[in-house]
C-alpha cells in the first residue's frame, strides 16, 4: 500500500521547517450514526496510509468502561479520571483498551445510547479531546466523528459531513445485526435513530451540524465505493 504524504508537510520539511502536529493534514468525517461515515474514514485512512481516529468509539469506551466500573453516566468528575486514564488503540479493525479488545462490547445499541449521554458533559468531552489530538500524526489523519470538523480539528484541510435518511440508516443497522443472527426491531431502531439524532444536533455542546466549510455528501442512495471515489477526488483537489 502506498502511503500518501500531504504536499503541504513534503514542502516545510524539504524547506527545513520544525513541523509540529498543526502540521499534520486532517480529513474530517463527521455525520449522524448509520451514516456510513465509520466504513468511509476506514477505508480513507486504508486508501491513503493514514491513521485513523475513530472518536465516536472514543466516547462509546469511556461509557462501557464506566458500566464496568460501576460509574454513574453522569458522574462528570468519575467519567473525566476515567477517560484520561485509558490506553487505547485501534490496530487492524479491533479497539484495544488497556490491551484488552472491546470492539464487540463497545457497538451495541446500548454502548451508543450510553456514550451519547456521555458525550453531552463538557468535563469528559475535555478530557476526551486531548486523546483525539494525540491521534494526530505523520504522514496524516482520518478523523471520524461528530464534531471532527467543527470542533475537534477545526484547521483540517478537508471536512466532509456525510448524510442519509433515518429511514435508510435503521435499515443499515438491521441488515448488520441481522447478518450477526442477532434478534432486533427495525421499527426500534429506528425510533433510536431519530431520538439520538435529536440528542446530538440539540445538545448546547458541540451539537451535530456540519461545519460551515464542509462538503455535504447524501449516501442515501449510495454504495460506500461511490461514496469513497467522490471523497478522493475531493482529497485530489485539496492537495492531499
Amino acid at each position: 500500500m502506498r502511503t500518501l504524504v500531504s504536499k503541504r508537510f513534503v514542502l516545510l520539511w524539504q524547506q527545513g521547517k520544525r513541523l509540529t502536529k498543526a502540521h499534520v493534514a486532517v480529513v474530517a468525517v463527521d455525520g449522524p450514526s448509520g451514516s456510513g461515515k465509520g466504513t468511509l474514514a476506514a477505508a480513507l485512512a486504508e486508501r491513503l496510509g493514514w491513521r485513523l481516529l475513530d472518536s465516536g468509539a472514543l466516547y462509546r469506551i469511556v461509557a462501557v468502561m464506566a458500566q464496568h466500573q460501576s460509574v454513574a453516566l453522569d458522574s462528570e468528575t468519575e467519567l473525566a479520571a476515567l477517560a484520561t486514564g485509558l490506553d487505547i488503540e485501534f490496530s487492524d479493525g479491533q479497539c484495544l483498551v488497556d490491551g484488552t479488545d472491546v470492539s464487540d462490547d463497545i457497538r451495541t445499541e446500548d454502548a451508543g445510547v450510553a456514550a451519547s449521554q456521555v458525550a453531552q458533559l463538557r468535563v469528559v468531552r475535555d478530557a476526551v479531546l486531548a486523546l483525539q489530538h494525540s491521534f494526530r500524526a505523520p504522514p496524516g489523519l482520518v478523523a471520524d466523528g461528530r464534531d471532527m470538523g467543527t470542533v475537534v480539528f477545526p484547521d483540517a484541510m478537508l471536512k466532509i459531513f456525510l448524510e442519509a435518511s433515518a429511514e435508510e440508516r435503521a435499515e443499515r443497522r438491521y441488515r448488520q445485526l441481522k447478518n450477526k443472527g442477532l434478534s432486533v426491531s427495525l421499527r426500534g431502531l429506528l425510533a433510536q435513530i431519530v431520538d439520538r439524532d435529536a440528542r446530538d444536533r440539540g445538545r448546547a455542546i458541540a451539537p451535530l451540524k456540519p461545519a460551515d466549510d464542509a462538503v455535504v455528501i447524501d449516501s442515501t442512495r449510495m454504495s460506500i465505493e461511490e461514496v469513497l471515489e467522490e471523497v478522493m477526488v475531493l482529497i485530489t483537489q485539496a492537495g492531499l
